[in-house]
């Protein structure tokens, strides 16, 4: 029996009950597959900010490393603990220690699920840099408090770092419909942006069967909401690919079915997968939360790991959950009976 060691983070809030939602349906989905899912959950949050003054211990990384996976709820809970201090003290150390550079959102509506666009029939795949661009946390302040203070932060972009995103991007649309849209801003950023352009020019060159198109962010925006079936595969900087899947998200009913991956593509250190969603402190006591992005992350959490017919069968119990009406309306079904939905359709 193949066995995978898994990292659980549920974090704060409504993490904690969507984790282990997600964990149920995991479970009975790799049983019926004859796979074994080992799990090691650790308190790393907000509240464990609080007990000790760190977002996870000073050893958090090494103790990650030797597992195949992650999967994590959701962090962040800004009435206790700054978010700037949460996402820095956790989310991003893990990113870019584990050279998690892909981050992969993929934007369709499920069956049973309305969107707010008269366009139903879209499957878009967002590809968003991870591991540099405007989050690099490159910069500072100087004269804090005083009329003089001064806010740096430098994007920092790299010939490596710009290069192996776009080949990613343009590697999974060989794998789909062959289109891949490249998104910057370089009329009106000519160093970071005009690079980017440049690069996914020259690399265009080794994807002749790739259809590519250049986009400016806010020309995007715009199409993923008025054109969204014209898309297929999106790659985008980080702060840029951050507010493009949010859009993504809306466009498919909302974040309680926006899943996401952290990729680590040449395997040498473990990915995290997790829900685009936040811990949402106000309803984070009503156990109405959706668990339905968790489980598409747990899915393709397994999917990585190389056990796609047992992916296959945890999205299928979500389509068939959700085309019952089961989770398609915020707050109508308890996280508990959304659940049990998707386990019953796995069996």
């Amino acid at each position: 029996m193949k066995s995978y060691s898994i990292a659980l983070i549920p974090g704060d809030g409504i993490g904690r009950d969507v984790t282990a939602a997600a964990w149920s349906v995991l479970e009975t989905a790799a049983k019926q597959a004859g796979l074994a899912l080992a799990a090691t959950e650790f308190p790393w949050s907000c509240k464990f900010f609080k007990e000790t003054g760190r977002m996870m211990p000073e050893d958090g990384v090494e103790t990650l490393r030797g597992f195949d996976a992650i999967l994590l709820g959701a962090v962040g809970w800004p009435a206790e603990v700054p978010d700037s201090v949460s996402l820095h003290g956790l989310l991003l150390p893990i990113r870019k220690a584990f050279v998690q550079y892909a981050n992969i959102r993929p934007h369709r509506l499920l069956p049973g699920v309305t969107g707010p666009l008269r366009a139903e029939s879209f499957d878009i795949l967002c590809i968003r840099e991870n591991t540099e661009g405007e989050y690099s946390g490159a910069g500072g302040r100087v004269h804090q408090g005083t009329l003089d203070e001064v806010a740096v932060e430098t994007s920092i972009f790299t010939r490596a770092g710009v290069e192996r995103i776009l080949r990613y991007g343009f590697e999974r649309a060989r794998t789909r419909r062959g289109k891949l849209a490249s998104v910057t801003k370089s009329n009106a950023q000519k160093y970071s942006m005009v690079f980017w352009d440049e690069i996914t020019r020259k690399l265009a060159a080794d994807y002749p069967d790739v259809a590519v198109t250049s986009y400016h962010v806010d020309a995007l925006a715009a199409r993923m909401i008025m054109a969204p079936e014209s898309l297929d595969v999106v790659v985008a900087s980080n702060l840029f690919g951050d507010i493009l899947t949010d859009i993504g998200a809306a466009i498919q009913g909302g974040l309680g079915y926006a899943a996401s991956a952290n990729i680590n593509p040449d395997r040498s250190a473990p990915s995290m997968f997790e829900p685009v969603h936040g811990s949402a402190p106000d309803i984070a006591h009503l156990g109405i939360a959706n668990p339905i992005a968790t489980i598409w992350s747990g899915a393709m959490m397994l999917d990585h790991l190389g056990e796609t017919a047992a992916a296959s069968r945890v999205m299928k119990a979500v389509e068939a959950t959700t085309a019952r009406g089961i989770g398609t309306t915020p707050g109508k079904d308890r996280t508990e009976a959304i659940t049990a939905a998707v386990v019953a359709s796995l069996t």
